[in-house]
């Protein structure tokens, strides 16, 4: 079933073209990958989806009653404000103990909400994020290069707990990524983005397309390299980089 269908999408920055003709469908429970260079439009086209923008031309059509979460790229946590874990995840609205924690525990941080979130490490504030994402039980789960700002195995526990998180949930997931050749290995769709969708499909269609080689060139022998699990098996994120108060990257 479509959950989400984005048609013709065009959107122009004054005379600069961002998108141009886009048409993605998201359908229930799948994992869609979006990869593309700086300046692509990655986060303009999840921006549209979610309906924080108009675009210039074409149109979203989004299933009746569609609940969507968001994980943002960047959250600047002031730094001198005393803010717990549960605190956050009551904002904008309150939520009840038995929704925080079942967030908490399905974002795989059960045991953080008495923490400060200016204390927590990059890993564990991203999976906050994604507990507050989660607490509305959202049909469409989207990521705007989450994983940014965490080392390898990092990114593999966050990729880890995403797929855990469909599972759990039966949510279809769209996650923008900043890695031009690595992406989750569960995503059963990989978008090639740069202005237009240059090429998709699953990530070994994709990779072996001569539009990807020529966009990512061949820094890994061409192949679009994927996060398996016998790679970070035993990593956790304690690997995370320490989380600034900066931005949540």
């Amino acid at each position: 079933m479509s959950l989400l269908q984005a048609s013709d999408i065009s959107v122009r920055h004054g005379s600069t073209a961002v998108l141009e003709g886009v048409n993605l469908d998201l359908t229930a429970g799948e994992i869609v990958t979006i990869v593309g260079p700086n300046g692509s439009g990655k986060s303009t086209l999840l921006r549209v989806l979610i309906g924080a923008l108009k675009p210039n031309k074409g149109k979203v059509t989004r299933a009746k009653g569609l609940q969507i979460g968001y994980v943002p790229q960047k959250l600047h946590i002031d730094p001198t404000m005393p803010l717990t874990v549960r605190r956050f995840l009551n904002l904008p609205a309150s939520v009840g103990d038995d929704a925080a924690q079942a967030a908490l525990d399905t974002a795989g941080v059960t045991e953080l909400g008495k923490r400060q979130m200016t204390d927590l490490s990059g890993g564990q504030f991203q999976r906050v994020m994604l507990a507050r994402a989660i607490l509305g039980k959202p049909d469409v789960l989207m990521l705007d290069e989450a994983t940014q700002g965490l080392d390898q195995p990092g990114s593999a526990s966050f990729y880890r707990q995403i797929e855990e998180v469909r599972r759990k949930m039966g949510c279809a997931v769209l996650m923008v990524s900043h890695e031009l050749h690595v992406v989750m290995s569960a995503s059963d769709r990989v978008i090639c983005l740069n202005g237009h969708v240059c090429c998709e499909g699953t990530p070994e269609v994709v990779s072996a397309a001569p539009a990807y080689r020529e966009l990512f060139g061949t820094g890994t022998g061409g192949a679009l390299a994927l996060y398996r699990h016998d790679h970070d098996h035993h990593h956790d994120h304690d690997h995370d980089h320490p989380q600034t108060h900066e931005a949540a990257e």
